[in-house]
């Protein structure tokens, strides 16, 4: 087994390590979700901590880790008898993010279950992962259910599986642990409330702490075993802090004053519900004990507020998570003890509080909230799509279109050419169902109708591999005609592998909605752009809502561009509209070939995705020769392969040239203009695009 990179040689990241090592002490704090890019240690932390957790008692031979001074009176290996048990270090158990219902949950043998009336179950991740710790790397990608079954199994403390009527439960208590990488996708909000603690994590952008980092890791590359050996101590005195603190924990005090300041904290930033308070509660009360302290002060529950409060702010997926924290002081401070010292909320690690240091035996630690983490890394910076070369977005000479709209450009800083401001999307409105025709096998999600392992029962089938969902009714039927053959005596049924049949289900699938906008300077009035960002953003919360990979194609001027790869990250898509530039001509046939070229390539990569395509236009196609005739040529491209469309016609005024009307019977689409968009009319857009495109083959 490979040495573990030691937790106290993490350089910097104090908000990760504090958050990890209160769940260590006190797993009813609910978890820890780790958001952050790339390359910040997220996955080090994790695995490292491991070491440090205490060893666990466990009863001989049972396959669910049941504690020999209390088994679990349900254990599906018990009854136990009254032994000492053994002793074995905490487990540290990795969820992939391919694994199935089975892997995590554990198997159920149905066909002995029916012949021999016997409860024979393989144990899954989640009774491995009992009285330890369960790690979700890029939990974001997991699927849905899967997440919805680890998630109730961490609240409830057990895991149920059931199947067709036989059931087998399992103690499940463990520290859960899940990171993620925004860029690749959000939770839903709510799976986000149902971890205890989120940390925010970036790289330190100063260069000693980088020249460290890169110092250690190169260090433990070359001998592991020698450079834990140098971080021994410093781990032994970690551990035994999470002893103590462990057992000082039921001696906390929880005073009517710090039960005050978090319910009066969660009710100024308006989170919902109450899970807010109870993790506040449990993470402050945690601070304490690790801070060696039996009363829980201020300082511990602005701690806490800073840990179990930024992810529940979320209202949307483009609202950027965080807390105000003037705000939040103003709020302690109005319900401060009045025996309390004033400053004792900004703890500067000096205090007596925490005498033997941080988690790694030299930083801020204990209950005193480290001030140089990541709520004050400074900002991202911007990738370089999102801001253009101020002489390539000012129109000049032909490229631009007279257009008496055309919005004013703004100053570009340093006195040079002007540069254009990017127009403020409308306000966001809720849409009606898009839907992709026909029965896809896709990725599991809310939008398209598929065959999927959760739904409706549509059907039966013989298995092909391991059976999953049984079909009880026909199981019965096939194996009913044998039973005189096979010698059947008695009230049980003889059913052999042969007569296992596999539920055939219809649920939702998620798609691969592609947005392909026009910002040629036909499109660039102030009012109408807005209102087109409006509906872009309208219909990117949708795909957000219902579990869908976006992509953003944009053309203007002489070309088109990929704003926005295909991805799960609805947030970047609506950054990259935002700073969406405007001006040019309109070539119409680039936009579509790009988006050809993009489905082409996703086809390759997700074949059982299906693809959206909404065009945002006006219809016009100008710039270079014969420009409608290519446009229309482009068109045709997706109408041959069956691409569902959807035109969103951006047209304006008192005379209309339908030319969006035109480029979606080309496309085998529908067309549908902003201001019905705008009065929510979008009913049936997709859903209409059955109907269109079987006429267009009937036709055919």
């Amino acid at each position: 087994m490979p040495t573990p990179f030691p937790f106290t040689a993490v350089v910097g990241q104090d908000d990760l390590r504090l958050a990890l090592l209160l769940n260590a002490v006190s797993p009813a704090v609910g978890g820890v979700l780790v958001r952050g890019e790339k390359g910040t240690a997220k996955s080090t932390a994790v695995r490292a901590l491991s070491a440090l957790m205490p060893d666990v008692d466990v009863v001989a031979g049972c396959r669910f880790s049941c504690d020999p001074a209390g088994p679990d009176p349900q254990c599906p290996d018990g009854p136990h008898a009254e032994t000492p048990g053994t002793q074995r270090g905490a487990r540290m158990v990795e969820l992939p993010v391919g694994a199935s219902e089975d892997r995590l949950v554990g198997a159920l043998d149905i066909e002995r279950a029916l012949s021999e009336g016997v409860k024979a179950f393989e144990p899954g991740l989640l009774a491995d992962a009992h009285r330890g710790i369960l790690y979700v790397d890029e939990v974001n990608l997991l699927h849905d259910h899967l997440v919805d079954l680890l998630l109730d199994a961490a609240a409830m403390g057990a895991s149920y599986v059931e199947r067709e009527g036989v059931s087998v439960r399992h103690a499940a208590r463990f520290l859960l642990v899940g990171t993620m990488n925004p860029e690749e996708g959000e939770l839903r909000p709510q799976l986000l409330d149902r971890f205890g603690l989120t940390v925010e994590v970036a790289a330190s952008r100063e260069p000693e702490q980088r020249v460290e980092v890169v110092k250690r890791r190169l260090a433990y590359d070359d001998h592991p075993e020698e450079f834990a050996g140098r971080w021994a101590e410093d781990e032994a005195e970690v551990r035994a802090k999470i002893v103590a603190a462990r057992e000082l924990l039921p001696q906390v005090r929880l005073g009517d004053r710090a039960l005050t300041q978090i319910a009066a904290t969660c009710a100024a930033f308006e989170v919902d519900g109450m899970r807010a308070d109870i993790v506040m509660a449990r993470t402050a009360t945690a601070l304490a004990a690790w801070a060696g302290r039996t009363d829980v002060l201020a300082e511990d529950v602005r701690q806490a507020a800073l840990l179990a409060l930024p992810h529940r702010r979320r209202r949307n997926p483009f609202d950027a998570p965080g807390l105000d924290e003037d705000k939040l002081d103003e709020t302690l401070d109005e319900f401060a003890p009045e025996d309390e010292p004033e400053g004792n909320s900004e703890g500067d690690g000096d205090g007596d509080d925490d005498p033997d240091g941080g988690p790694d035996g030299g930083g801020p630690g204990g209950g005193v909230p480290p001030q140089d983490g990541p709520h004050d890394a400074p900002q991202e910076t911007k990738d370089p799509q999102d801001t253009q070369n101020p002489q390539d977005d000012a129109p000049a000479g032909d490229d631009r279109e007279d257009s008496p709209e055309e919005p004013a450009a703004a100053p570009a800083s340093g006195g040079g050419a002007p540069e254009e401001k990017p127009v403020a999307a409308g306000e966001p409105f809720r849409t009606k169902m898009l839907s992709v025709p026909g029965l896809g096998e896709g990725a599991s999600g809310r939008r398209s109708r598929a065959r999927t392992e959760h739904g409706r029962t549509t059907g039966a089938t013989r298995p092909r591999g391991a059976l999953t969902k049984l079909h009880l009714a026909a199981t019965v039927q096939a194996a009913a005609p044998h039973q005189r053959a096979r010698g059947r005596s008695g009230r049980g049924l003889v059913v052999r592998r042969d007569d296992l049949r596999q539920a055939t289900r219809e649920g939702r699938e998620g798609n691969l909605v592609l947005f392909v906008v026009d910002a040629s300077g036909s499109m660039a009035a102030r009012q109408r752009m807005t209102a087109v960002k409006g509906a872009v953003l309208s219909l990117l919360l949708d795909a957000y809502q219902r579990r869908d990979k976006v992509g953003l194609v944009t053309f203007r001027k002489s070309a088109a561009e990929v704003a926005l790869p295909p991805t799960s990250s609805v947030d970047a898509a609506a950054s990259r509209l935002e700073s969406l530039p405007t001006g040019g001509r309109t070539p119409l046939a680039a936009g579509l070939l790009k988006a050809h070229e993009v489905l082409r390539v996703e086809r390759l990569r997700d074949p059982a995705r299906r693809p959206l395509m909404v065009v945002v236009t006006d219809g016009r196609a100008t710039g270079g020769p014969e420009p409608v005739q290519l446009a229309g040529r482009a068109a045709g491209l997706h109408a041959a392969e069956g691409t569902a469309s959807v035109v969103v016609d951006c047209e304006t005024g008192m005379v209309r040239l339908g030319l969006a009307t035109e480029l979606a019977g080309r496309l085998g689409g529908t067309a549908v203009t902003l201001d019905e968009l705008r009065a929510d009319s979008i009913a049936g857009l997709v859903k209409d695009v059955t109907g269109t495109q079987n006429t267009i083959r009937r036709a055919a």
